[in-house]
Formats: structure tokens, C-alpha cells, sequence
């Protein structure tokens, strides 16, 4: 499958963005004493379930990242696959445009 360089972008950035937030959230749910995460010191129930959506958050946006990741990697190589192949079918005198 061949993702565009938008599509790339995106969702490298959703990736990122994950990270930002998740990370956040999860800073905010250890420090957390309104008592909900921690009761007595011992974490709660609410405290797993939003642990456990952190956790599979970082994994997704990871993954949803490098693939991000590998479509622009692909682009840019095919980018100078393309002008390699330009320049050396110019050299060897050959023309890229068809003739008139």
C-alpha cells in the first residue's frame, strides 16, 4: 500500500500528538488528589482503567506514528529514485519528454 505525503504527515502528527497528550494525562492521573485514582494510597479501580487506556494510547500512537514515519521515508526515497533516474537517462542521452 502507498500512503500520500498528506496522509504521512497526518498521521505522523496524530502519533505525536498522542504522546503529548496521553503522557500529560497520565502525569496528571499519578499526581491526582482529588481521590479518585488513590484511595488511602492504594490505587483504585479508576486509576487501572485510565492506566490501561494510557498504556494502549502510547502503543497506538506509536504505531500509527512510524507508519506515518515510513510513508515519508518512502516518498522522499522514491523523490530521489525519480531524479536519479532523471539525471541518468540525461547523461546517457536519452530525453524524458516525449518527442514532438
Amino acid at each position: 500500500m502507498k500512503l500520500s505525503r498528506r496522509v504521512s504527515w497526518f498521521l505522523l502528527a496524530f502519533g505525536a500528538w498522542s504522546w503529548v497528550v496521553w503522557v500529560t494525562f497520565a502525569k496528571n492521573l499519578w499526581a491526582d488528589a482529588s481521590g479518585l485514582a488513590f484511595d488511602d494510597g492504594h490505587p483504585t479501580a479508576y486509576f487501572w482503567v485510565h492506566l490501561t487506556l494510557a498504556i494502549v494510547s502510547f502503543v497506538l500512537g506509536t504505531v500509527i506514528g512510524v507508519i506515518g514515519l515510513r510513508g515519508i521515508r518512502a516518498d522522499r526515497a522514491n523523490r530521489v529514485n525519480r531524479v536519479n533516474r532523471v539525471n541518468s537517462e540525461d547523461r546517457a542521452g536519452h530525453s524524458t519528454t516525449p518527442a514532438k
